[in-house]
Parts: C-alpha cells; sequence; structure tokens
C-alpha cells in the first residue's frame, strides 16, 4: 500500500515551489508562471476531518508549446488518527496548432488512502479549443483518450449467508479518457473567479472532480482563496462513500505574472 510521509511532501513540495520560484525570477521573460498554495480545509464524504495541503503549479510558455506541471498533497488528523492522506501529481504538455486549437497530452498520478483504490494513473493526449481567451473572460475545454492503471485495494466482503470473502488486489488497466473544462472571469484587477471541472473514464471507475473558486489579490504577489471542491466516483469500492466534497482557504504566492 502506497503511503504518504507527511513532513517529506512538506520539504518536497516547498523546495519545489522555491526551486520554481527562483527560475520564475531568471527566466520570467520566457514565460515562466506559477503559483504555490497553503491551505487549510474540511473534507466530507470517505473522511470528515480537517486537513492542511501544500500545492504548487508551474507552468512555461515557448513559442507554440507550453509546458505544465501540478503537485498537491493533503493530510489530515483526529484524535492523533490519520483521517486525510492523499498526494496528486500531473504533467501536461499543450501545442498550439492555431489560434484557438490546441492538441496536448497529460499523464497524472493520484493516491488517496481512504478510497478503495492504491493509486489511479492516466496517460493520454487528445484536443483542446479556447473558446473565449479575453482579458476578462478566459474558457478552454479539452478531451481525448488514453489508458487508465488503478491499483485496486484488496478488500473484506459478506456474502449472502453472512461469510467474509476476501477480495484481492489487482491492477486494472483499461482504455481511458479525459475531459476538462477551465473557466476564469476577472471581475477586476484584484478579484478573479475560476470554475473547473475534470472527468477521468475508465472500465473499473469514472471519476468527475470539479471546483469553483474565488481568489482575491492581498498585495503583488499574494493572494487569498476560498474553494469548493465536490468529487465524485461512479463505482466505489464496498464500503466507501462515492462522493466527497472540501471547503478550503488558501493562502497563494504567485510568480512570474
Amino acid at each position: 500500500m502506497s503511503t504518504l510521509n507527511f513532513p517529506l511532501l512538506v520539504v518536497a513540495l516547498s523546495s519545489a515551489a522555491m526551486l520554481a520560484g527562483n527560475a520564475a525570477v531568471a527566466q520570467e521573460k520566457d514565460g515562466w508562471t506559477g503559483e504555490a498554495s497553503f491551505s487549510a480545509g474540511h473534507t466530507t464524504g470517505n473522511t470528515d476531518t480537517t486537513d492542511v495541503g501544500l500545492g504548487i503549479d508551474v507552468a512555461r510558455e515557448q513559442g507554440v508549446w507550453t509546458y505544465e506541471f501540478v503537485a498537491d498533497g493533503e493530510y489530515g488528523e483526529q484524535d492523533g488518527v490519520e483521517s486525510r492522506n492523499r498526494y496528486f501529481l500531473s504533467g501536461d504538455v499543450d501545442r498550439l496548432l492555431d489560434e484557438k486549437l490546441i492538441a496536448f497530452g497529460r499523464t497524472s498520478y493520484e493516491v488517496d488512502q481512504f478510497t478503495g483504490f492504491d493509486s489511479r494513473s492516466f496517460v493520454g493526449g487528445g484536443l483542446g479549443y479556447h473558446i473565449y481567451d479575453g482579458e476578462q473572460i478566459k474558457w478552454t475545454v479539452r478531451g481525448g483518450p488514453g489508458v487508465k492503471i488503478d491499483e485496486v485495494k484488496r478488500s473484506i466482503i459478506t456474502d449472502s449467508l453472512g461469510a467474509a470473502l476476501i477480495v484481492p488486489a489487482e491492477t486494472v488497466s483499461s482504455f481511458g479518457a479525459v475531459a476538462r473544462s477551465a473557466f476564469g472571469y476577472k471581475f477586476n484587477n484584484n478579484v478573479n473567479f475560476t470554475n473547473e471541472t475534470d472527468v477521468l473514464y475508465g472500465d473499473t471507475s469514472t471519476q468527475i472532480e470539479n471546483m469553483v473558486a474565488l481568489t482575491a489579490s492581498v498585495s503583488t504577489s499574494i493572494s487569498a482563496r476560498v474553494s469548493y471542491n465536490v468529487r465524485y466516483d461512479t463505482n466505489p469500492a464496498d464500503g466507501f462513500e462515492d462522493t466527497d466534497t472540501a471547503l478550503k482557504v488558501a493562502l497563494v504566492y504567485g510568480f512570474g505574472q
């Protein structure tokens, strides 16, 4: 079973954010942008707990190419017992085909100890389209096929006679598909709203996630953010909920803007 040592995650993400920030300052003219965030929130569903999180989101534009890396982790305890343990990594490469159309490749990896899966991975790509790409409104949609790999945990179920049955762990590789909608609206230079929806399809289960967020600038580099996240699994493992929600407040450091 994959486990997360949260202190190591703090060091890793903090170091990555510092390195990314230094790279962005040094090469701002080459298109580096990004943000690092520290959040606190409350999660319901498979866990009912308060937690803290760290995240980084770094991107670089180089001509018609855009490279983006995202990493985030969340950890929580209740009465000294671990109650939240999740981290997520993704990498994207976009190529602009014309003013609106893009081609992309994507890979992602997720570990969430409080689901019926040890890990979930995806590799694929497809096409995207900039519906709006203005100063006030930005909206991009994308989608395409790939391969989804689900590491299903061992579980114990009870049959109709009350006997306990052990279902062994397994690795399921299947056709997958990814779809994403990223919408942003800038109220003014200091306040903006975002709505991001992600769908990750696979034979074992399909994950649907939606996050709405309101971000307000505190200074040139520092912002405050309030977000609400809903995650839905079409086929959760026995004993697990299909829906998780998270309300978070975050302090965000942006660079290279």
